[in-house]
């Protein structure tokens, strides 16, 4: 294995301990508890460094993971191909006609999912208290420091350096003091990067950033934010809750916090899943009664062994179209009881289906989804991982 690679900013992180003294002016100031101690871990580049660690030939070279043809998606992409323009979710024709020399590789979650289930184990060597978010990334709260690593700036860098020895995969961090926080932090220097935010730090770190940073401010936000004069995390600091509240309604409280780098939830170990569901994308749109019902049989397999390996139990079936105009439909049924089998969920899929049928146009996607969900989900450690990831099937 080669030697670990230094990491953007790690150096000068040694001496900006995101621990450092707290002080009671500190907590006040961000508005939350400035002790605790926040890492939020990003692979980089995940699902296509895997591809360019198993395959040496393409290290170096533009490379998506996903389907090339018809109506592929590209699930992620390298770095080589990212200097191009091709994200993730991005139709691979697009994503070709940026980069016509990228490789696409097939999906493979076996591979995927193992060189995860190291990194998670490398993460509860550290701390109980891990939150994942999904295969390649997860939030860790280090309070309590169990193995003594004296910080949590130190406590990131021997993660990363244990990820890369055990996996040969370099990953960023951030460090903070809350999750939002860490979770700017981490995206701060990728790849293979660490940024500290410090206590007292945080207001002044958002606000220096552009809203777009800010999770949950997608592009359409970004662009009425945009309209509205506000451009970056300072504009929106600058906003009372009465404004807004009537500009964004429900999403204002989230923003007036966010803008000053308060966050108060807790790194959540053991996340209760609301819901398992899957959905299929055709490469050629289907409407007719008999393809319909057979993509319905398929999808309700698949998820009901998801459902039933994690033990879980729900009251609510929803059907999910998507027509090949774009526009989304759904319809749901929810009973006095839990859904009882595989046969019991397929029979309400497939009479949510019929409501539906004829269709008024083709449809593009198709998915299904048990929600309602009664308890948390049981078993073991691979069945905690299947409830944990989010179900992506197709």
């Amino acid at each position: 294995m080669s030697d670990y690679p230094a990491a953007e900013g790690e150096e000068e992180s040694e001496g900006a301990e995101a621990d450092a003294s707290v002080t009671d002016a500190a907590t006040s100031a961000e508005g939350t508890d400035a002790s605790r101690k926040i890492i939020h871990i990003d692979m980089d580049a995940f699902f296509a460094s895997v591809e360019q660690r198993d395959n040496p030939e393409l290290r170096g070279k533009p490379v998506a993971v996903g389907g090339s043809a018809g109506r592929g998606v590209v699930a992620a992409a390298s770095y080589e191909a990212r200097k191009f323009g091709v994200r993730s979710a991005m139709p691979s024709v697009t994503a070709r006609r940026l980069c016509p020399d990228l490789i696409f590789c097939k999906s493979r979650f076996d591979a995927y999912r193992e060189a995860s289930d190291i990194i998670r184990g490398i993460f509860r060597d550290h701390t109980p208290l891990v939150e994942p978010l999904s295969l390649d990334e997860a939030y860790l709260d280090v309070t309590a420091d169990p193995r003594q690593l004296g910080s949590a700036t130190r406590i990131a860098q021997a993660i990363r350096r244990e990820i890369f020895a055990a996996t040969g995969l370099t990953a960023s961090a951030g460090v903070s003091y809350n999750k939002f926080l860490a979770k700017l932090a981490s995206d701060e220097n990728k790849p293979n990067g660490i940024c500290v935010i410090r206590p007292g730090d945080g207001a002044a770190f958002v606000q220096s950033l552009p809203v777009r940073r800010f999770h949950g401010v997608g592009p359409k936000g970004a662009e009425k934010m945009a309209r509205l004069g506000i451009e970056t995390g300072a504009d929106l600091a600058a906003k009372d809750m009465v404004w807004l509240r009537a500009n964004f309604g429900s999403f204002a409280d989230y923003l007036y916090e966010a803008a000053r780098g308060i966050d108060l939830r807790p790194v959540r170990a053991n996340r209760i899943r609301k819901s398992f569901g899957g959905e299929r994308t055709f490469s050629e749109d289907i409407s007719s009664p008999p393809e319909l019902r057979e993509t319905m049989d398929r999808i309700a397999d698949i998820v009901w062994e998801r459902i039933e390996r994690n033990g879980a139990k729900g009251r609510t079936v929803t059907l999910k179209l998507k027509y090949n105009d774009f526009q989304i439909a759904t319809r749901a049924r929810s009973l006095p009881r839990n859904v009882i089998d595989k046969a019991d969920f397929s029979q309400i899929g497939h009479s949510l289906l019929e409501e539906v049928m004829p269709l008024p146009m083709p449809i593009r996607l198709m998915g299904l989804t048990l929600s309602n969900l009664q308890g948390a989900p049981k078993g073991g450690r691979k069945e905690r991982r299947d409830a944990e990831a989010q179900l992506t099937l197709f």
